[in-house]
């Protein structure tokens, strides 16, 4: 397996549903701010749409960071319109639902379940330079928690800011920080 920290964001142009609309979507929108790449396997699911709708509820507090939120998944946009039409939960998703029914997306981030067609449920924090740097990778039945995604956002964020800092473990935003030095090795 290759290390994806700090790969670069892979070339894609897909198809998404956003607000009522279709679109394209390229790594080039991606570019020069901060992203989230939510993998989940399937529309009209059981975890799912409790992650988007976590998702959902914390939108705003994602863009106040400057980040976007994409959620990805291996079905059309057309069924991503479906379920936003079938489901209240899905329907206060703000931020673009990317089809990837070639896999193509998921295969790249190292998610796609072959055999199924499906993605695992993977997340992915990309920086403005196109760098991931938060991944994080779960079986389809163990759901995420978009408040620790918004931690280690702004971890990645403060870590990218200060470059001689870094943050330690359940670090929340104003909390101490810890400046790497011969004078801390056997200290902590």
């Amino acid at each position: 397996m290759q290390p994806i920290i700090n790969s670069q964001l892979p070339e894609f142009n897909v198809q998404a549903f956003q607000n009522g609309s279709f679109k394209t979507v390229t790594n080039n929108d991606v570019k020069g701010k901060w992203a989230i790449f939510f993998f989940y396997p399937a529309d009209f699911t059981f975890v799912c749409p409790t992650e988007l709708g976590d998702m959902a509820d914390k939108y705003a507090r994602f863009q106040e960071l400057g980040v976007e939120v994409y959620s990805v998944s291996t079905d059309k946009h057309f069924t991503h319109k479906a379920w936003h039409d079938a489901s209240d939960t899905i329907k206060k998703i703000k931020y673009p639902m990317l089809a990837d029914p070639t896999g193509a997306l998921s295969r790249a981030f190292g998610v796609l379940i072959e055999e199924a067609g499906l993605a695992y449920r993977g997340t992915f924090l990309v920086n403005p330079e196109g760098q991931i740097k938060v991944t994080e990778i779960h079986d389809n039945g163990i759901g995420r928690n978009a408040d620790e995604l918004l931690r280690k956002v702004e971890a990645a964020q403060f870590v990218a800011a200060h470059p001689n800092e870094v943050c330690p473990a359940k670090w929340h935003k104003g909390d101490a920080t810890l400046k790497p030095s011969i004078d801390l090795v056997g200290k902590i």
